[in-house]
């Protein structure tokens, strides 16, 4: 798990030197919500390659957005896929865990980032799935994202335990 972690951790820091110059890369901006998700794809020039795909947050929904993303890709003759998101509350985990158990480049967008661009974008503050997206992707493309922390099980395990710790469900934690 580590030696993965090291190689998603190289790619990104590949994908933050080059997006803004390369025209490789296939950008998937994802409004993420409850029961279903808004994807816009683009390429990284800011050419929209699908303006919107709704896919529902299950496997099903998760396998027909890698399914797109990989069509498009081929079509134009991209190299890389990146999955973009904005974190929203839990959501989003279940869809980025699936998508770096396939192996795919997966980062995240700051809200406060996600709220000024919102703004610069159109002028406007409404706020609505496919132009979150858009946004999304357009942060993607301006190398304005963070690395997705993916933690191994281990890790996963122990932070349960500790923040029911601190909400003081009086478990005692073996060795603290």
């Amino acid at each position: 798990m580590e030696q993965q972690d090291g190689i998603r951790l190289e790619q990104f820091r590949q994908l933050k030197r080059e997006v803004r110059s390369s025209d490789g890369y296939l950008i998937v901006g994802i409004d993420v919500s409850k029961d279903r998700h808004h994807a816009c794809f683009r390429a990284a020039s800011g050419r929209i390659l699908l303006k919107r795909l709704v896919f529902e947050n299950s496997y099903e929904g998760f396998e027909r957005l890698l399914n797109q993303a990989d069509v498009l890709r081929l079509e134009n003759g991209l190299r890389e896929v990146v999955f973009g998101m904005e974190p929203t509350g839990n959501y989003h985990k279940p869809l980025g865990e699936f998508l770096i158990r396939r192996l795919a480049l997966v980062v995240l967008v700051s809200n406060v980032a996600a709220k000024e661009n919102r703004k610069s974008l159109d002028g406007r503050w409404d706020k609505h799935d496919e132009k979150d997206a858009a946004n999304v992707a357009d942060l993607v493309s301006q190398g304005k994202f963070l690395f997705y922390e993916y933690p191994e099980p281990r890790v996963k395990e122990l932070r349960v335990l500790l923040a029911l710790k601190s909400v003081d469900y009086n478990i005692i934690l073996p060795g603290v």
